[in-house]
């Protein structure tokens, strides 16, 4: 892939990982953002070319994938992704742009409970009317998960999983995938792959994993569904990101989420990182919240 490539969503996790991961590469790449800010000021620091726009306006669309070659595809948990797909389609084919890697979701499916999920399902169905190459990603539950429902108060995990199981994935190592195939996408086109983490574990082996690497005691708590829902409301999530999270926990204890592969490594030539490693490299935020006496 010599053209440009358009990263969206860069200023997000597995946005800003692919950029970099291309960039170290000496690919030439277009990171979209929705804002300047200084999330943005790193990618350009780090030699992209930044452009703002949002993923459902055309204009803003069509300038930002002019002379791209490939584009990652990446919108957030909210009501609009049919439409920013819809866009994206549109400026792809007037663009003449050769593959899209589009990010989905484990649990996209035609019937999923998560009206976030079925709409992963049919922008992947959109996408594949694409003239050119498409892959779409379909990831277990983000490693970063244990960042995001850290209780830091207590040293716990809350959710509603209950007693089921998964192989965390980082998104350094989603960034290593979706940057591996941005750069050859033709070898994978028409390919949906499953991406999972090192190995698969209960929220009690995670709990576990952390606290040896910590040096203090975590805890898993499983709590029942309603529960788990309320609390993300108290949180103030929106009630779309909230609907999603309900039937995500529903699914993860269905097994939906479980299982592992070697398509990682398949795809960069390494290992994902397992949860002790994400731990190390997340520790500083762990220990941020540790009152020292005095």
């Amino acid at each position: 892939m010599s053209r440009k490539i358009l990263v969206t969503a860069a200023a997000g996790r597995t946005g800003s990982q692919t950029t970099m991961r291309l960039l170290e590469q000496g690919r030439s790449v277009r990171a979209l953002v929705r804002r300047l800010d200084e999330r943005a000021d790193k990618l350009s620091a780090m030699g992209a070319e930044i452009a703002v726009g949002d993923l459902t306006d055309l204009s803003a669309m069509s300038k930002a994938t002019r002379d791209v070659g490939a584009v990652y595809f990446n919108y957030p948990i909210l009501p609009n992704l049919l439409e920013a797909t819809t866009v994206m389609l549109q400026v792809a084919t007037e663009n003449k742009i050769e593959a899209i890697v589009n990010m989905s979701q484990m649990p996209a499916r035609r019937d999923a409970g998560s009206h976030a999920s079925r709409k992963d399902w049919l922008c992947e169905r959109t996408l594949d009317h694409f003239a050119g190459s498409v892959v779409h990603l379909r990831p277990t539950m983000f490693a970063e998960w244990l960042t995001r429902f850290w209780d830091r108060e207590r040293s716990e995990l809350r959710l509603a999983f209950s007693g089921a199981r998964h192989a965390p994935i980082a998104a350094e190592d989603l960034g290593r995938v979706i940057s591996a195939i941005l750069i050859d996408p033709n070898v994978h086109a028409g390919e949906t792959y499953e991406l999972f983490g090192k190995i698969e574990m209960d929220h009690y082996e995670i709990a576990a994993a952390m606290t040896r690497v910590l040096g203090r005691r975590v805890t898993y708590v499983p709590i029942e569904v309603d529960q788990f829902r309320t609390e993300q409301i108290e949180k103030g999530f929106n009630p779309y990101l909230v609907q999603h999270l309900t039937n995500v926990a529903i699914d993860y204890q269905n097994g939906i989420f479980s299982g592992t592969n070697e398509v990682v490594r398949t795809l960069t030539g390494a290992d994902p990182l397992g949860v002790e490693d994400f731990i190390a490299r997340n520790r500083e935020f762990y220990e941020s919240d540790i009152k020292t006496p005095g």
